[in-house]
Order: C-alpha cells, then sequence, then structure tokens
C-alpha cells in the first residue's frame, strides 16, 4: 500500500465518522416530526372537552340552588297559612249582632243646621238583624288576604286606606273564597242604625257622644293622617270610629233623590248610578262630614288616603 492510498482511507474514515454525529441533530426523523405537529392539536381539542364538562357539572348544582327559592316565593309556608287563619279567626270573632229593629234615618232634629237637603227627608227604617265588624278593616287584615297593602300610613292596626270600592268587592270575594262566610259592605241603612247605636240609641249627633273628640280622629286631632282602630271611645254597640278616622264605602249607589222615595224595610239604595255612598268622615274632613246622618257619593273607582271599609254579615 502506498503511503497516498494510505492516506486518502484515513480522511474517508474521517469523514464518515463526522457526518454520523452531525445527523442527529440536524435532521429529526419523520416520527418525532409527528409528535412534534400532532401534539398540539391534541391538547386544544382536549381543553374544551374539559371546561364542557365543568359546564355540565355546575349547571344541575345552580338549578339546585334556584329552584327551592323559586318554589318557596310561589307556595305560602305552614307558618304563614297558620297566621293569616287567626287573624281571619279574630276579625270573625269582632263581628258585632245588631238587634233589628226601626229608627229615624236622615236629618233628625239632634243634627240641627249642619244637615245638608239631600239629608232630608228624615224618614222610618225598619231592618232585619245582623253584623258588623266593631272596627275598620286594618291593613294586617287586608295584607292577609290579598298579600299586598295600598295604604299610605302604614301600620298593621290602622285601618287599611286607598282602597276603591271595587277593590273592596275583590277583597270581600277572596276574604269569602278563604273562610267560606258570606262578609260584604254594609247598606246605608244599616251603617246609619249601627252608626246611632241601633236599638241602644241615646240619640248623638255623632257616633257614641256630642263630643267629636271622644270618639273620632278628625282634621282637628288626628295629625293629617290615620290612627290605630280603637283608640278612641266606642259608641252604645261597642262599635269603634264610625265617626271619623277613614270614611267608610257601603253597598249603595248615591242618589240624591232617593230619600224622598226610600223603601221603609231594608233599603238597598237606588238600583243603578254613577257613584256609591261613603260615610262616616275621616281623620281628614271636618267634623260636619262625621256625624251618623251625613252622606255622600263617590266614584267607585276613587282610591285616596282616607277611604276603607267596614265589614257586615
Amino acid at each position: 500500500m502506498t503511503k497516498q492510498t494510505f492516506l486518502f482511507i484515513i480522511l474517508a474514515l474521517f469523514a464518515i465518522s463526522g457526518v454520523a454525529q452531525i445527523r442527529p441533530v440536524t435532521r429529526p426523523t419523520r416520527t418525532q416530526q409527528n409528535q412534534q405537529q400532532n401534539q398540539p392539536a391534541r391538547q386544544q381539542s382536549a381543553q374544551p372537552a374539559r371546561q364542557n364538562n365543568v359546564q355540565q357539572q355546575s349547571q344541575p348544582a345552580r338549578q339546585q340552588q334556584t329552584q327551592p327559592a323559586r318554589q318557596q316565593s310561589v307556595q305560602p309556608t305552614q307558618s304563614s297559612t297558620s297566621s293569616r287563619d287567626k287573624i281571619l279567626a279574630n276579625l270573625a270573632a269582632d263581628m258585632v249582632y245588631v238587634e233589628g229593629g226601626t229608627f229615624t234615618m236622615g236629618a233628625t232634629a239632634e243634627q240641627g243646621d249642619d244637615a245638608d237637603d239631600w239629608e232630608k227627608p228624615a224618614h222610618r227604617v225598619t231592618l232585619s238583624s245582623f253584623y258588623i265588624c266593631k272596627h275598620e278593616v286594618t291593613q294586617e287584615e287586608w295584607e292577609a288576604v290579598m298579600g299586598s297593602n295600598p295604604s299610605n300610613f302604614e301600620g298593621k292596626h290602622l285601618p287599611v286606606e286607598r282602597v276603591s270600592w271595587e277593590d273592596c268587592q275583590t277583597f270581600i270575594s277572596k276574604l269569602n273564597s278563604i273562610t267560606g262566610k258570606h262578609y260584604r259592605l254594609p247598606t246605608e241603612a244599616e251603617w246609619e242604625y249601627a252608626a246611632r247605636g241601633g236599638n241602644r240609641s241615646k240619640g248623638y249627633k255623632y257616633s257614641g257622644s256630642n263630643t267629636l273628640g271622644d270618639v273620632a280622629w278628625y282634621n282637628d286631632n288626628s295629625g293629617k293622617k290615620t290612627h290605630e282602630v280603637m283608640t278612641k271611645s266606642p259608641n252604645e254597640l261597642g262599635l269603634y270610629d264610625m265617626s271619623g278616622n277613614v270614611k267608610e264605602w257601603c253597598s249603595d249607589w248615591f242618589n240624591r233623590e232617593y230619600y224622598a222615595d226610600s223603601p221603609n224595610n231594608n233599603p238597598k239604595g237606588p238600583s243603578s248610578g254613577s257613584s256609591r255612598v261613603g260615610r262616616g268622615g275621616s281623620w281628614y274632613y271636618g267634623a260636619t262630614y262625621c256625624r251618623v246622618s251625613y252622606h255622600g257619593g263617590d266614584t267607585p273607582s276613587d282610591h285616596d288616603s282616607f277611604r276603607g271599609l267596614r265589614l257586615a254579615l
């Protein structure tokens, strides 16, 4: 072997050895390339799947948390029903029996010059026995039936106000549905007979006294607001606030000429009209409107902070 041939072989071997050391660094295999390309795709497709799983797991949890709350707001609890029943039982116990009889309705002598022309003529009326509540309907009683309180002056023992004649009919209908009784508004004749003290009447100008401040909250002593029921003295039948506090709706239509042709037995008012009778005056009115014979008419849809109601049976 010549010296040149030997050198050629050495250089060839050196060249082959250098290429073998460089190849793994500069040229990755196809398998490695495919793994590098596929790995990000798998990460992207897996991440939304995990998010979907989280959403699917958390959604039932939210439904379980919110569903009972909705049911509680719709369905009355046993405690609230028991409270309502107690309130309405007390209302029933406060109904006062009024024995029927005959009285003079309208502008009787004790009313003097305060009487208006439409309170005349004074006329004899005979009524059957009935029940009437000793107090005006309170806000607690109204809310127990209606689930809301429309009053301007708030307090559970204050008389409910800002109720129209039409609102009162809705209240009474619901009340009767709950209790199975036949509550109603009193007729105007029943109201006046009861305000005068029925067959125990002593002939007072106001309901229970000739001194209005003893039995009524009216504009001179009310402080421009309603007051809790039964805080003044009662009349001869044990009825409170028949004069003052809130003006009370009656069932009758109002007609200034009605007294001239009113039936003598259990009159129920005109057969039609545009306004309904209101009685008793209120915290807002002066003394003349709180007299037992005063009557006036109001649009059935009127609702003011001096209008309320009293129940009869």
